[in-house]
């Protein structure tokens, strides 16, 4: 059997690709658990400077594999027991963590339809790139269930409440330039240059201030949660820690030199 999920690190990005093409990357417990150690994986490497997360085939993810699903409800019933929506804790949060969380900048290249825990995959990541024939959707109501993948918190700041509370309450498909108009993803191109447009926005990343896309990552999910004071002093800390940092002594020798600086991502 293939990989679910392909994992390459070269020159400090590390590539994750969800590879169920059959499937549109559909996540059956398999790939989810495979997805899940990957990002986890590229946040414990020091070698990993940015992630970029894209999908083999027509779809980016489709969310959960519902064949699996009926599978796991059906055996749920019979047993009497209530394990099938673990995945919830086990995978769902897991991955929407690691992907939020990741010390390095990640950037989705979003390459067909994303829907559900799919769409809340590319959500939670830092710059989204959409192929002209991406699709989004939330798709939760639609199967009577409410959002995952941290969905409620990451769509809402991207689109406001009231837009969100729409998408979610009326399912629908988002194609690329309205998810563009509404802030959902931050540039489409062509399907057809989806591939190295992210890969270049991704290695430009991978040669940055790791560190401080690091503390812009967390004083941006700091400020969303506490008061401009408070956000204030949490700037004031992670400002020092930049400061004393060696990539910021290399920028300031490079700026008085007149020279592009090479970061060291440190």
């Amino acid at each position: 059997m293939a990989d679910t999920v392909l994992h390459e690190v070269t020159d400090g990005l590390a590539t994750i690709t969800l590879n169920r093409p059959d499937a549109m990357n559909a996540l059956n417990t398999e790939l989810k658990e495979a997805l899940r150690d990957a990002l986890r994986q590229a946040a414990d490497d020091p070698a990993v400077r940015a992630v970029l997360l894209t999908g083999n085939g027509r779809a980016f993810c489709v969310g959960q594999d519902l064949k699996e699903h009926i599978g796991s409800l059906t055996a749920d019933r019979e047993s009497g027991g209530g394990s099938t929506m673990e995945t919830v804790r086990k995978h769902y949060n897991p991955i929407a963590t690691a992907i939020a969380d990741m010390p390095k900048p990640v950037v989705v290249a979003v390459n067909g339809a994303a829907a559900g825990a799919g769409a809340g995959f590319a959500f939670a990541a830092d710059y989204r790139i959409a192929a002209g024939t991406a699709v989004f959707n939330t798709s939760f109501a639609g199967v009577a269930l409410t959002a995952d993948s941290g969905v409620s918190w990451t769509l809402p700041r991207l689109v406001g409440h009231g837009r969100a509370a729409d998408l979610m309450l009326f399912p629908r498909n988002v194609d690329a330039q309205e998810a563009l108009a509404i802030g959902m993803v931050n540039r489409v191109v062509p399907a057809d240059g989806l591939a190295e447009e992210a890969a270049s926005v991704a290695r430009r990343l991978a040669k940055g201030p790791t560190a401080a896309y690091a503390a812009i990552k967390e004083s941006m999910a700091y400020g969303a949660e506490h008061s401009f004071a408070e956000t204030l002093a949490k700037e004031d800390e992670l400002q020092t820690r930049a400061g004393a940092s060696e990539d910021h002594a290399i920028a300031v020798a490079a700026f008085v030199k007149k020279e592009k600086p090479r970061f060291l991502g440190r």
